[in-house]
């Protein structure tokens, strides 16, 4: 399954180019001030995959950690360390943030990545970090088996945009039963159809 997702880029790279279109002037503005325009890091903006092959559902959720945490930096305080490890719980929680009840989900893999959730590996990188510029990102990757899988009509992100309030708006990129699609998420509108 973990193939699928790495061909989605390429899958949905006609999208990609409709979608580089029409956010042309963001990605200009980015350009002045040195970033790449498809791999920017964006407070506020997250990318979400997603393919429906059979009963087999897999999400791969990229965010800046200040999206979920609020901030970027080692967690060296107390009240740091606590956030991290209250957006760790939330995010082993995919059932919930996702709205999968529906199709009889049940998580089969779960896999978090990022520096501030390891807070040893982040302490190496912390001082490189400080003077490099680089900007802390999470990402988590989900695999779910759906016994009822053909009941999977939507994909709700309304309880991950309440959870992570600082998430304005999430890139979805999605194949399943209907084809490929991509739409952008947000608050106000956080459902998209399979």
């Amino acid at each position: 399954m973990r193939r699928l997702l790495l061909a989605l880029p390429f899958a949905l790279l006609p999208l990609a180019a409709a979608q580089a279109a029409q956010h042309q002037h963001d990605h200009a503005h980015e350009h002045e001030h040195g970033q790449d325009s498809l791999g920017a890091h964006e407070h506020g903006v997250a990318s979400l995959n997603v393919v429906l092959d059979g009963k087999t559902l897999e999400l791969q959720l990229e965010s800046p950690a200040m999206n979920l945490v609020g901030f970027e930096h080692a967690a060296s305080s107390a009240a740091d360390k606590a956030k991290v490890a209250a957006a760790k719980v939330e995010l082993e929680q995919p059932l919930t943030l996702f709205a999968l009840a529906a199709g009889g989900c049940k998580v089969s893999e779960t896999e978090l990545e990022g520096a501030l959730l390891d807070s040893d590996a982040h302490h190496e990188h912390e001082h490189e970090d400080e003077h490099e510029g680089e900007h802390s990102e999470i990402h988590a990757h989900y695999q779910f088996d759906c016994a009822k899988a053909d009941e999977l009509k939507q994909l709700d992100l309304s309880e991950l945009f309440k959870r992570f309030p600082a998430t304005e708006k999430i890139q979805v990129q999605l194949i399943g039963p209907s084809g490929q699609q991509g739409a952008e998420l947000t608050p106000a509108q956080p459902r998209l159809n399979f």
